[in-house]
């Protein structure tokens, strides 16, 4: 439990210590859909280039998600709803030490209460969790406060066996802010998510796949691989369909069982007036592989 707890403090410390404007080399740049990136890297992955690749680029600060990565990181995921072939993203970060460490504590230890409630200070994180596409997080380091949060944002996480989980906002005098306790609270549990939120120390990969939070947890060299390929299984079906899908189980955290299994059902009956419904039960009737047109 020491060792752990060093370990949080080298890293909040490594977090506040690069300042925001020194932390993106010149390499990270890049361009996307006409959009000039500073932090993040924007491309396309998979057979058919039907995977959206954004990979969080500030490796001199562990990743940290200062306002404008964030930024950018929703133009990006604007851009891929957007894009008409693109059919599940993934979300990684650059290296293999830290997928985010958390918020930038720089940048956040300068602002007062009267800015931050007044601004609703970190309301722009949430496109990522209602983007309509499938998002899958390949976690393949630390992930720490508004890293964990914005992992449990997506709709799936893989993780490195070196990634560690956690929400350390505690030993900065504050708490999580964007979903921490209500959405690791869901995915693992009250007695752990507690024991997270105010202890401050992170969890294991594997303890994070034992308690329900991560799907699958692969060697550092192939986490990448192993998500865009599950991403490229997901953008084979139907897009509209997986929409109906992803909306589905989203709906599973907010209702009750019963208002939810309606739910279900509703969206169930409305797939039957899809082309795509269509094609995929002829297809399987017909022992051919379906031929969907997003319709």
């Amino acid at each position: 439990m020491a060792a752990l707890r060093v370990t949080v403090q080298k890293l909040l410390q490594a977090r506040s210590a690069v300042s925001p404007l020194l932390a993106v080399p010149a390499l990270s740049r890049a361009c996307h859909h006409g959009h000039h990136f500073e932090y993040i890297n924007v491309s396309k992955a998979g057979e058919k280039q039907n995977v959206g690749m954004i990979e969080l680029n500030r490796p001199k600060a562990l990743n940290a998600l200062c306002d404008g990565l964030m930024g950018e990181v929703k133009t990006a995921l604007e851009d891929f709803e957007a894009d008409k072939e693109v059919g599940c993203i993934v979300l990684t970060g650059s290296g293999q030490k830290a997928f985010a460490a958390g918020a930038d504590i720089k940048e956040m230890s300068i602002r007062k209460f009267q800015e931050v409630f007044g601004g609703n200070f970190l309301s722009n994180w949430s496109h990522l969790a209602d983007t309509t596409k499938p998002v899958i997080a390949a976690v393949n380091g630390y992930a720490l406060g508004g890293g964990c949060e914005i992992a449990m944002m997506c709709d799936i996480i893989y993780a490195s066996e070196k990634a560690r989980f956690g929400q350390p906002e505690i030993a900065l005098g504050t708490i999580p802010g964007a979903g921490g306790t209500q959405r690791l609270t869901r995915a693992v549990g009250k007695s752990l998510a507690m024991e997270m939120v105010l202890t401050g120390l992170p969890i294991t990969a594997q303890e994070a796949q034992q308690a329900g939070l991560v799907s699958k947890v692969f060697p550092p060299d192939q986490l990448v691989s192993e998500a865009i390929k599950a991403a490229e299984k997901i953008a084979s079906h139907s897009k509209l369909v997986v929409a109906m899908a992803k909306e589905a189980v989203n709906a599973s955290q907010e209702m009750t069982l019963r208002e939810g299994v309606h739910f279900e059902k509703r969206l169930f009956h409305a797939s039957f007036a899809t082309n795509d419904r269509k094609e995929g039960m002829a297809a399987f009737v017909e022992k051919r592989k379906a031929e969907f047109t997003d319709s």
